[in-house]
């Protein structure tokens, strides 16, 4: 049964005995059916299991519990917690001033302003503490937050990975995850490695003065490497078969700065030679990567070109959506099957080894793949490019 029928019920119950008080001041009382015994029922204790007694010493008692309580507040959270506990239905100064409707008429004013005066003492001993709080940690997060305008401003910005090198390292991430190696070279380079092994001809117009860098004396047979492919030949030399291998790194070339050329720019080569590979493997190869660099609805073609290092050879186009004058194809890179003179100029026999070649432009790539016009901009060391791709591309 709810407490408040309880109370009802026990009062029903009662009938009062003018002949006492409780130590409250309030009628003293017995059951109806016990009327005549010794103890009589002081009201108070009906009305509550943990009955808390209406009197001047317990309303003192609970204030100074209050402004115990709300004194020792130091941040919000706590403030909280302090009015609720002493102002909310569960309350003392609650449940004392809940036994005025109990009192008797006459003592019902003389309670209530007992009650009043020490409910407003307790809620102006809020007032001044929520002020108090608020105030304290207003200056707290200020001090926190406090700026000095007459310090030296701090002018070193911090820096960004450029996008050629994020590319590079996501595209290498790619073809490990397909079971592929990574293999590096010297940037300066015996020509043999560069020209004589990749099946160039001595006359090839690759290897004049206007197209390469020659390191000085000529006669040194040193250069600055044209392209990746020093570094396929190193690793035929020195790995076992089956080879599967890309190459990233820098080349150099005797062009002008523009918007689609630079004189040192980034080449991603790769080579696998195994037995039975053919075109369809390569393929299947460059359309998967394809599809990692620009999406699933990227698609490439194949047109037949010439290239000393392969045969067949191709030239690999993009579909390219947003290339400037409108959606169309633009060439990738340069592919094919490796030339076998290739294959023996690293102790193979084309008779039962097969291989598959290709090589693309890292600045290339990162124009396609993220809608840049003028190559330009990635050589200039302006930090404001690198800072907007961030730490991925």
């Amino acid at each position: 049964m709810p407490l408040r029928e309880r109370v009802r019920a026990a009062r029903g119950a009662l009938t009062v005995l003018p002949s006492g008080t409780c130590s409250a001041g309030f009628p003293q009382v017995v059951p109806s059916a016990c009327r005549g015994a010794a103890s009589p029922l002081n009201l108070c204790l009906v009305s509550d299991p943990t009955p808390v007694v209406l009197t001047e010493d317990s309303v003192n008692e609970a204030v100074a519990s209050a402004l115990a309580a709300i004194d020792a507040v130091s941040d919000t959270a706590t403030f909280k917690a302090v009015r609720i506990a002493h102002t909310g239905e569960a309350s003392p100064l609650s449940r004392l001033n809940g036994q005025l409707k109990s009192l008797p008429n006459d003592q019902k004013a003389a309670a209530g302003k007992l009650m009043g005066q020490a409910r407003g003492r307790v809620n102006q001993a809020l007032a001044a503490k929520e002020a108090d709080v608020v105030a304290l940690e207003s200056a707290a997060q200020l001090a926190a937050e406090a700026v000095d305008v007459t310090a030296l401003p701090v002018r070193k910005k911090l820096g960004a990975r450029h996008p050629l090198s994020l590319l590079q390292d996501k595209v290498g991430d790619i073809f490990v995850g397909m079971g592929w190696e990574v293999a590096e070279g010297p940037e300066l380079e015996n020509e043999w490695f560069n020209f004589d092994a990749l099946n160039f001809d001595p006359d090839h117009p690759a290897r004049a003065m206007q197209d390469t860098f020659f390191v000085e004396p000529v006669s040194s047979h040193l250069l600055l490497r044209t392209h990746t492919s020093p570094v396929q030949v190193r690793s035929l030399l020195t790995r076992e078969l089956p080879v599967y291998v890309i190459a990233p790194g820098r080349t150099y070339r005797t062009d002008e700065l523009d918007a689609t050329h630079t004189p040192v720019f980034s080449q991603i080569e790769g080579i696998a030679v195994d037995k039975g590979l053919t075109m369809a493997h390569l393929r299947g190869t460059l359309e998967f990567f394809a599809r990692q660099m620009f999406g699933d609805e990227a698609k490439i073609r194949l047109r037949p070109n010439y290239f000393p290092f392969t045969e067949p050879s191709a030239e690999m186009d993009v579909w390219q959506p947003g290339a400037k004058g409108g959606a169309r194809w633009v060439e990738w890179g340069g592919c094919g099957m490796v030339n076998p003179n290739v294959l023996r100029s690293a102790g193979i026999d084309p008779d039962e080894y097969s291989g598959f070649a290709f090589g693309v432009g890292i600045e290339r790539t990162l124009q396609f793949r993220n809608n840049l016009n003028d190559m330009r901009d990635m050589v200039e060391g302006d930090v404001r490019f690198s800072q907007q791709f961030g730490m991925v591309v």
